[in-house]
């Protein structure tokens, strides 16, 4: 008996540190992103890079992760999800040491896609870890837990990055990262056990291939089309976007044909499955994108430092880390769709709430809209990672998370891609308008390329001083209006992924023994 209660404790023991460690490596992934948000002018001012630049800082990272989590985690439910979760940790320091070293911002990007193929590795075993450790009750509490730590990295983020950013260099927001990964691996390694998928085929290299190209077309075509110098209209963006269709109409029917796709089909048929894909795409593509944005307005237009600039989104992260904490209890007995669906109805109202932002305005228009969202993005992340393996069986949590994951990177990818450009479009035709008829006229192709890179100020300070006044307004203007403009689109699509989600997610399609509500 003593010997069976002590195999019980230790079982208990490895399950508690399988969280730990994947807690603390998720936990570093997302302090990454937020960090880097904060660091972004000082990125520009250093390398010298342009809106497009920082654009693919973001976006190098999110597509390599977006096109390798579907194959990543048919290779850990292949080979075990322990043994990919280490090589990803290991990998993602590599790239950090990279990034903090980089001296271009072109080697910065590769740097940022390397740290992607690691993060890409973690992230797609992170939930199939815990779906194979946890049953019942204590995996709802392990997925609250899960949820609690992305609202902790979401909270510190801005502060900590601005810290850094300020105090030290915008390099040291990569070189944290060595120290925390270096615990995940201890922990890992130590304490967390193997498993895997018995009935696991190969991966499907086919299906790999068509996704990441057609992914990179897209977002390389978004990108490109808020060039002021290209545009919308011109022959390599439209080539990009028809590629990007072909590509994915290729891959779509690949799947369709394999016997072991990396993304079975089939589980589309599931409603629940589908409004857990909306909800990850979506709230990465309205309110996570646009994060990038308001960075670089209170930053660049309101002067804040990148300290000061962390403070003052302690609003939004200090908020979501609240509602984080609160959801992951309710997981266990409220259904999942009356977190996740009024969760963005509010994240929505919040959005609508920072609109209004024009050249008089001050950092303190967007507190109230800041609270809100915040609340509303701590509501739908805990219940949002039970839903992504919550409606399969254990033996194939690997491919669900990892779809579920990869939406989420689709979205970040695709909405700083397509939210940057329009919003780099309009200011260009912004400040066109207002500077058309007038002496300044001259300067408005230069002054928009300037404050669509981040050097508003700068730009500004290079015109003449006849026109300077002129230009300075225009130009304010022109930024906010683009600003209030995308903000307006991340709201509707937020809005729009709240309803999805009340209509598809359904407790019924949740497997027996994994549902995070059973007895709501």
């Amino acid at each position: 008996m003593s010997h069976l209660a002590s195999t019980e404790d230790s079982a208990q023991g490895t399950e508690w540190w399988t969280l730990s460690a994947v807690c603390t490596g998720v936990f570093m992934l997302l302090l990454d992103i937020t960090i880097v948000n904060v660091a972004l002018p000082d990125i520009q001012q250093q390398l010298h890079a342009d809106l497009s630049g920082l654009q693919w800082v973001i976006d190098a990272y999110a597509l390599s992760l977006a096109a390798l989590l579907l194959t990543a985690g048919s290779l850990a439910d292949l080979f075990g999800r322990r043994l990919l979760f280490v090589i990803g940790t290991i990998v993602f320091t590599i790239g950090s040491a990279a990034c903090g070293a980089a001296q271009n911002i072109t080697f910065l990007q590769l740097s940022r896609a390397f740290q992607g193929i690691g993060g890409a590795a973690m992230f797609a075993t992170a939930l199939a870890l815990l779906a194979s450790a946890y049953r019942g009750r204590e995996r709802g509490i392990a997925f609250g837990a899960f949820g609690a730590t992305t609202g902790v990295a979401v909270a510190i983020g801005p502060v900590l990055g601005g810290l850094l950013t300020s105090g030290l260099s915008w390099r040291w927001i990569f070189f944290v990262n060595i120290p925390i990964c270096a615990v995940a691996l201890g922990i890992t390694v130590a304490r967390v056990k193997e498993s895997q998928d018995p009935k696991a085929g190969r991966p499907d290299w086919f299906g790999f291939v068509s996704f990441s190209l057609a992914l990179g077309a897209l977002v390389y075509g978004l990108i490109e089309a808020g060039r002021p110098a290209i545009g919308w209209g011109s022959a390599r963006v439209i080539a990009c976007m028809i590629a990007a269709v072909v590509l994915l109409i290729v891959f779509v029917v690949g799947e369709l044909r394999q016997r072991q796709p990396m993304f079975d089909l089939g589980l589309l048929r599931k409603p629940t499955f589908c409004g857990g894909l909306v909800a990850a795409f979506g709230v990465s593509s309205s309110v996570f994108s646009l994060l990038t944005y308001l960075v670089i307005y209170v930053q660049d237009v309101l002067g804040y430092s990148a300290v000061a600039t962390g403070v003052r989104f302690l609003f939004l992260s200090g908020a979501s880390f609240v509602a984080a904490a609160i959801a992951g209890r309710l997981t266990e007995r409220v259904p999942t769709k009356l977190l996740i669906g009024p969760g963005f109805l509010i994240l929505s109202l919040g959005l609508f709430l920072l609109l209004g932002i024009d050249a008089q305005s001050t950092w303190k228009h967007l507190i109230p809209g800041m609270i809100v969202c915040g609340l509303g993005v701590g509501m739908i992340n805990p219940p949002l990672a039970s839903t992504a393996v919550g409606v399969v069986t254990p033996d194939r949590s690997g491919m669900a998370s990892g779809v579920n994951s990869t939406f989420r990177q689709v979205g970040i990818a695709t909405g700083i891609a397509a939210l940057g450009s329009i919003f780099a479009t309009r200011i260009s035709d912004g400040i066109s308008g207002r500077l058309a008829g007038s002496q300044a006229s001259p300067y408005a192709g230069k002054v928009a390329e300037g404050v669509t890179g981040g050097q508003l100020k700068a730009v500004v300070g290079r015109v003449p001083a006849a026109a300077r006044e002129k230009v300075s307004a225009a130009a304010v203007d022109s930024f906010t209006s683009a600003l209030d403009h995308i903000i307006l689109i991340a709201a509707v699509i937020a809005l729009i992924a709240g309803l999805a989600s009340l209509v598809l997610i359904r407790q019924r399609d949740f497997v027996a023994e994994s549902g995070p509500a059973q007895g709501a």
